[in-house]
């Protein structure tokens, strides 16, 4: 039997006006650690990369803990481990075609498509022309990734907001803040509501959560600057981006990474 885990992204719940739930990721739900216990079930459109987010661990960490190697491929009904034992045997009444997840190539070279994309298809139609940045490209090679009030920032005691949160209007180009290979594109993490996560190297990942559309599909490469979604309000109470920086699967400040603004 799959031991249950509760999901480091999730968050309490505030009601809207129309009183519509809406989830937020700053409560005391965020502030655990790592998952080190029990164990994930993989459902249709999860990736390896979303549920190392989501618990938040290393993806890398993450596939050795469970002997994943390239091409890292998992699939519905696999069992993943968060705490190095053996994974359950889980049986599938029901075949459901495997969810591939390729390892990203470097950003300098060209990525090839997953065999499934998780991303509403909507998304299919992609952005093969960059957007101007929203501020010049830091010594660090990052760019804020959309124009706005900065409403929200990170918390380092407890984690109590593992990004920056960045008001702006409805369907405002959101951009990617560095090079890199998208390796999720969906609405399966709660709290987020419609994210992209960015893969930028063996260290690093991007998030931009609460779009209202997505214009890019995983395994597609990215420029620093390119318009990947659209601002939304999916999974909260107002419109605005919520953008993250994970260091090998921590949360990191982006404000210490962003040029000044």
């Amino acid at each position: 039997m799959v031991i249950a885990v509760c999901s480091l992204l999730a968050a309490c719940t505030s009601s809207s006006r129309s009183g519509t739930t809406v989830v937020d990721r700053s409560n005391a739900s965020a502030r655990k650690p790592a998952v080190t216990t029990g164990q994930y079930v993989v459902r249709p459109g999860d990736t390896l990369y979303s549920i190392a987010f989501r618990y938040g661990w290393d993806w890398k960490a993450l596939a050795a803990r469970n002997d994943i190697s390239a091409p890292y491929t998992i699939r519905p009904g696999q069992a993943i481990r968060f705490d190095g034992g053996q994974p359950s045997v889980v049986r599938n009444t029901t075949p459901v075609a495997p969810v591939v997840v390729n390892k990203p190539a470097s950003t300098t070279s060209s990525a090839s498509k997953p065999t499934q994309s998780t991303a509403a298809s909507s998304t299919q139609s992609t952005s093969s022309t960059a957007t101007p940045a929203a501020s010049g490209g830091g010594s660090s090679g990052w760019i804020w990734p959309t124009n706005g009030t900065l409403i929200g920032r990170f918390a380092s005691n407890g984690s109590l907001n593992k990004g920056i949160d960045i008001a702006g209007q409805l369907g405002q180009p959101v951009l990617a803040a560095s090079n890199g290979t998208v390796v999720y594109a969906g609405s399966g993490l709660r709290g987020y509501g419609e994210l992209v996560i960015i893969k930028h190297s063996d260290t690093y990942v991007s998030a931009y959560g609460h779009n209202r559309r997505l214009l890019v599909r995983e395994g597609q490469q990215v420029k620093v600057g390119q318009n990947i979604a659209e601002m939304g309000s999916t999974g909260t109470d107002r419109v605005k981006l919520h953008f993250e920086i994970r260091r090998q699967g921590k949360p990191v400040d982006p404000l210490q990474y962003l040029p000044n603004r």
